[in-house]
């Protein structure tokens, strides 16, 4: 029987941990925490989005990193699908169902709940878990020796990480292993923010208006990406879907910057003609007429307008610089991570023969919407199977 290490409990981890298992292969999971599936469970507080429902052409063009192509990521997928991660959640007692956005959520049933049946079956399969096991270093040779900080090693004839980005490090994707594998060799893409929301110096007299206030159904531009959807103002800046889905872009901007369409449903000349007569109170009456909310009104009223058809391109354009993304800490996950020129299609460390890597540890990201977990189900399994097949042949092509 054949040892696999993983290293991190969070959803690649317990996957690829499943994966082999299932197997016959001789499973041990380490994790620094006390408890696997912290960051599952947070991503869980609002409602269990697991993945998504759109056609898998659409789903792997969600998916951005510095190397890959789309091709590469469809081939990822297909290994476990939206729809295989629903019939895992359906085998666990789990049923789902499909919102009018196309995301598919638990039914029914908390992620704590989904997350002990979880564990019960790693356990019926055979799954050891070593908790508060922090990686230190990996040493390779004929067989793979992990340190970890309270002072015990463990071997294994291939291992597994999984130990997610740097974003919400209470849960333990701290990022603390990129010193790890540099020191192996392995170039690593630094670890930012992503998902997350951009900061803005607002004028104080604006935040008494339009803090904590949506900006609902407007359509943000960066470069020559839009994405639809709701927007709320912060004390900091800005959050919401649209602003997240841009995060690429706007890090690829020298000076990032928004652009707000608050009435997409309306062209210039129909925002103009509901104004009609009006030659005073311009941003008053455009409240009134346009249905503005108290966020729309607050940005069109931070000038004076003396005329209808400038506060029109206003309304249609509004030009919103930032600063820069929330700290990492504070984002729903994070870019960057093990370079992808560094493993090969099989999720294997070139460098370090039957050392695989999997989860948001490797340089990819994605929008919300069940896309992150959906991407760490896919690239855990990958990341099994492949060891399974490399354990069985080390010297045959997977």
């Amino acid at each position: 029987m054949k040892r696999i290490a993983i290293i991190g409990g969070g959803p690649a981890g317990l996957r690829a941990a499943e994966v082999a298992a299932e197997a016959g292969a001789e499973v041990t999971l380490f994790d620094a925490k006390p408890s696997v599936g912290r960051k599952f469970l947070v991503a869980g507080k609002g409602g269990m989005n697991l993945t998504h429902s759109e056609p898998m052409e659409a789903f792997a063009s969600r998916y951005s990193a510095s190397k890959p192509s789309g091709e590469l990521w469809r081939s990822i997928l297909a290994g476990f699908t939206p729809a295989d991660l629903c019939e895992w959640a359906t085998k666990l007692g789990a049923e789902t169902f499909e919102a009018g956005s196309g995301r598919v959520y638990l039914k029914n049933l908390k992620a704590a709940v989904l997350l002990r049946a979880w564990v019960a079956r790693l356990k019926s399969l055979g799954v050891r878990f070593q908790m508060r096991h922090r990686l230190v270093f990996v040493t390779h040779g004929s067989t793979i020796r992990i340190s970890f900080s309270n002072g015990t090693s463990a071997e294994a004839d291939a291992a597994i990480l999984a130990l997610g980005g740097a974003s919400w490090p209470q849960t333990g994707s701290d990022g603390q292993w990129t010193g790890t594998l540099e020191n192996l060799g392995i170039s690593i893409q630094p670890l930012v923010a992503a998902n997350c929301g951009w900061e803005h110096d607002w004028n104080p007299e604006f935040l008494k208006l339009a803090e904590g206030k949506p900006l609902k159904n407007v359509t943000v531009r960066a470069g020559d990406k839009q994405f639809h959807g709701e927007l709320m103002i912060t004390r900091y800046g800005i959050e919401g879907g649209p602003v997240y889905a841009l995060g690429k872009t706007l890090r690829e901007m020298p000076t990032p910057s928004i652009a707000i369409d608050l009435k997409p449903a309306h062209s210039h000349e129909q925002l103009v003609a509901k104004m009609e007569s009006v030659r005073r109170n311009f941003t008053t009456e455009a409240r009134q007429r346009w249905k503005l909310g108290d966020a729309a009104y607050a940005l069109l009223a931070r000038n004076e307008w003396t005329d209808v058809h400038p506060l029109a391109n206003e309304a249609k354009n509004c030009v919103v610089p930032l600063k820069g993304p929330r700290p990492v800490a504070e984002s729903i996950s994070s870019a960057g991570g093990v370079c992808w020129n560094e493993i090969d299609s099989s999720l294997m460390l070139k460098r370090l023969p039957g050392l695989f890597v999997a989860g948001e540890m490797i340089d990819w990201e994605a929008p919300t919407g069940g896309y992150l977990l959906q991407g760490c189900f896919a690239t855990g399994s990958l990341a099994a199977k492949s060891a399974l097949a490399w354990l069985r042949a080390p010297d045959a092509p997977l």
